[in-house]
């Protein structure tokens, strides 16, 4: 079975962790299993492939991929979160394009024009499963990464985005919606946010990342049916209203993530 980051939306995506602990790696502020360590999080298992030089199906565990990385001549690392109609953070070729479109995430790494999109398997029993990860790497495009923003763009974004969103919840009476909506709500304020950058990570990039979150939690629920709307012609409406500002904060985490290598310092 085969997850994407759709399949739970307060979830931090793999090519996330990858991104920020690979970049943490790369600049000395985390050891190699430490970082390791924290991209695997609560998976199973982590496998990378088709790294330059590799024999067809040999695979490799994450410390050692991300060693050979830096010995490749990999200088930090990018996140991209595509969507449909939106490339976020790619730079192509079409095939790769279409791999990140299906998993919805995808690293690119800087340095070196190398890509890997995560492949998920999801076993075991509902409410104790676990997950496996193949790392597929190939060639990209040497070209700036697609609509990404400086973070005081995507700082700027966000402050508008969290008014609307403000207006639009309570238009579609979201906190009114009853338990299963405050039980989601309840849900993600649960969740510890401050491991989701790793150490060398300016301030700002944690503040534009843990609003982005918040924004994406917000409509994620309100997108899931809680609230007045109840008919398929008013969710898919609903739908239409939420898209702008979903894209908004899948922008300003890409920007977060990348900080640290496309920020001044």
């Amino acid at each position: 079975m085969l997850a994407t980051p759709a399949d739970d939306p307060f979830q931090e995506p793999r090519s996330a962790r990858l991104t920020a602990w690979g970049n943490a790696l790369l600049a000395g502020a985390a050891s190699p299993d430490h970082a390791a360590a924290a991209v695997l999080g609560g998976d199973e298992s982590h496998r990378v492939a088709g790294l330059p030089g590799d024999a067809e199906g040999e695979l490799h565990g994450l410390t050692w991929a991300l060693g050979r990385l830096r010995v490749l001549g990999v200088r930090g690392l990018r996140l991209a979160l595509p969507s449909a109609g939106h490339p976020l953070g790619l730079t192509g070729p079409a095939p790769f394009n279409a791999g990140a479109m299906a998993a919805g995430e995808a690293v690119l790494a800087i340095g070196v024009p190398i890509g890997l999109v995560p492949e998920v398997g999801v076993f075991g029993p509902e409410g104790d499963r676990s997950a496996t990860v193949l790392w597929r790497c190939s060639e990209v495009n040497d070209t700036p990464p697609a609509d990404v923003p400086s973070l005081h763009e995507a700082e700027f974004e966000l402050a508008d985005g969290l008014r609307q969103a403000t207006v639009l919840l309570t238009r579609l009476d979201v906190a009114g919606a009853g338990p299963e909506a405050l039980k989601a709500l309840e849900a993600f304020r649960r969740r510890g946010h401050g491991e989701l950058l790793a150490p060398g990570y300016p301030a700002r990039a944690v503040r534009v990342l843990e609003s982005a979150r918040q924004v994406s939690a917000l409509l994620s629920i309100a997108a899931g049916g809680h609230g007045a709307a109840v008919s398929a012609s008013e969710m898919a409406a609903r739908r239409e209203v939420l898209a702008p500002l979903e894209r908004t904060a899948r922008r300003a985490q890409v920007a977060a993530y990348n900080a640290l290598v496309d920020e001044p310092r």
